[in-house]
């Protein structure tokens, strides 16, 4: 048991609760604890607001102490509140009234106007989510109906809850200045399930491995096949042939070389490995993609074996615990990197590399929740939380950062090119449009985009809908598919390149692995118009300025693969005798 559960622990007794959800065990009697999570439109799953903005009644139990949600929880909009409906472990309980309301106008319009809306709920119990409907509306459309009843058919095996099903009844029409009655029931039921497969029935099986899915990991895998033989026999017969012409050349003079051949990658050794242009940017986009890579990997592996999506928020706790104790990562990779390209503003290129990626997320995050405080939904991070985020950056990710980038520049930092880099920068001849670097990084990233989309379809609904992701076997296969695929396609763009007798392949390479991401973005908005019904100005800027983050994230990382797979290519090129 954690330190984590220990604390919780320790407050319980403190506080003389009785609930022993933090580790899922009950004795018979002991109160179970009916949590009221959010409620908001079926169609836009993200613009949630608290289970009583909407003039719901409690019952007459009074509240209890309980563990406050985690970061990931209130960045994720948790907002659990007791209901104070009262539940023991093992007794049933009969129809019973607890608590009732007279609709005043103001209330009569706020359910009228979730229940056209399409508006439902979420409970949890014992950390199961529950789901409900607030109402409906008759054939017409013109009269709204309530559901007042809440019957909860509850599955235990030993002292472990282990399933938990809700069936709304009674279905009362509402009117202004009419009194509703709120009333519940409780059916407990013996259960042969083991309390670790509890979860299974919230995993549509059906949906994730559905031929399609199978079908696009094979298609996806034979595509890498392809790109690699592909890869292999042109460039290396290419090579090959371009080794022999050159070692021709080692019995003519000087005069006599810079005569025979003037064209082709081997004219431009002189100034492939000389610095990109703005190098503290390029290093920082570099040692954050391995970051992003190393905890995307982390957390595939982990919920892989620990399961992590069956807990609230704590897939997306363990990320940004990863992101943050990965800021040496980052400070290694993009230090060193500084490091060989001979750059000297340390301090600039340790709070550029540190930064760039939460300062963009920050950005996006700000707009959202200005527009989460307006509507006043449970999406607005409070002002705490983002002190939290402030304090992660400032006391945590800058000093790993920083302490990361002393070790890579120390470590190796030191260049060691295998050709010298020429004083005067060579001129760039002019070529055919398809060899403009522009035409070759967006050419790139269709490739590598063809071997996740089917992927990102399953992603999108398991994020946008009502679907639990579970599948993280076939994400660490599609990851390592689409890293071999980058590499590939960012490897052959880059010869094509570097033969026009452009030396431009550093950020050529990175933007032609991150194009995919562009791609990326546009599936993103044909998901939105053509795959869903949402609506709003709420759920249009969550969706869109979330999906441009994940799509940075996703370019970042990509182009860090092309740029590392287009460098060892670039070494090994050019470590044969040229000079």
């Amino acid at each position: 048991m954690n330190i984590y559960h220990s604390i919780v622990i320790l407050l319980g007794i403190l506080t003389f609760t009785h609930c022993d959800e933090h580790d899922h065990k009950y004795e018979e009697g002991q109160e179970v604890v009916l949590w009221m999570n959010t409620v908001g439109p079926y169609h836009n799953r993200q613009e949630t607001y608290n289970y009583f903005s909407l003039p719901f009644c409690r019952g007459t139990k009074k509240e209890i102490s309980h563990y406050h949600e985690t970061l990931g929880e209130n960045i994720l909009g948790v907002e659990l509140e007791y209901s104070g409906v009262d539940i023991n472990f093992k007794r049933d309980k009969t129809k019973t009234e607890f608590c009732d309301i007279t609709l005043t106008p103001e209330n009569y319009d706020a359910f009228l106007y979730a229940i056209k809306n399409h508006y439902w709920y979420q409970m949890f119990i014992d950390d199961l989510p529950i789901w409900g409907i607030v109402g409906e509306m008759d054939e017409s459309g013109k009269t709204a109906y309530i559901w007042t009843h809440k019957k909860f058919e509850i599955g235990y095996n030993g002292n472990h809850i282990i399933d938990v099903n809700l069936t709304s009844e009674s279905k009362k029409e509402i009117k202004p200045n009419t009194k509703l009655e709120f009333s519940y029931e409780v059916v407990w039921k013996s259960s042969n399930t083991q309390f670790v497969n509890r979860f299974d029935k919230y995993l549509d099986a059906g949906f994730f491995q559905h031929k399609i899915h199978w079908f696009s990991i094979f298609n996806s895998f034979m595509m890498v096949l392809f790109l690699v033989g592909l890869v292999s026999m042109i460039l290396l017969r290419t090579l090959r042939k371009d080794y022999a012409r050159y070692g021709k050349d080692d019995d003519l003079d000087d005069m006599e070389r810079d005569l025979g051949d003037e064209y082709g990658w081997k004219q431009v050794h002189g100034d492939v490995f000389r610095p990109p242009t703005h190098p503290i940017l390029f290093c920082s986009l570099i040692g954050s993609g391995y970051q992003i890579a190393t905890v995307t990997i982390l957390c595939i592996v982990i919920t892989i074996l620990g399961d992590l999506y069956t807990e609230r928020a704590l897939l997306f706790s363990t990320a940004i615990f990863l992101y943050a104790a990965s800021g040496i990562v980052n400070g290694y990779t993009g230090g060193s990197l500084y490091a060989r390209m001979g750059g000297h503003l340390w301090m600039k290129q340790i709070i550029v590399g540190a930064f760039l990626v939460p300062v963009s997320i920050c950005g996006v995050a700000f707009l959202v929740n200005f527009i989460s405080i307006y509507y006043g939904s449970s999406r607005s991070i409070p002002f705490t939380v983002m002190l939290s985020v402030a304090a992660i950056c400032l006391f945590i990710i800058l000093p790993l950062t920083a302490v990361g980038t002393v070790l890579g520049r120390n470590i190796s930092g030191k260049t060691n090119h295998p050709c010298r880099t020429n004083a005067v920068p060579r001129p760039i001849p002019e070529k055919k449009w398809f060899m403009e670097p522009l035409v070759i990084i967006f050419a790139s990233g269709v490739l590598p985009f063809g071997s996740i989309f089917i992927e990102m379809y399953f992603i999108f609904t398991s994020f946008w809908a009502y679907k639990i992701y579970y599948v993280y076997g076939f994400m660490l296969l599609v990851f390592l598919i689409l890293a071999v695929v980058t590499v590939c396609v960012t490897i052959v763009a880059t010869y094509f390149l570097l033969n026009a007798e452009d030396y431009r392949w550093q950020w050529t390479s990175f933007l032609a692995g991150a194009s995919s991401s562009f791609y990326v973005y546009l599936y993103a908005m044909y998901y939105f118009f053509f795959k869903t019904k949402m609506y709003g100005m709420f759920q249009t800027v969550f969706y869109f300025g979330y999906m441009a983050l994940f799509s940075l994230g996703l370019g970042i990382m990509c182009g860090t693969f092309g740029y590392i797979g287009t460098q060892a290519f670039v070494r090994k090129i050019y470590s044969i005798k040229i000079d």
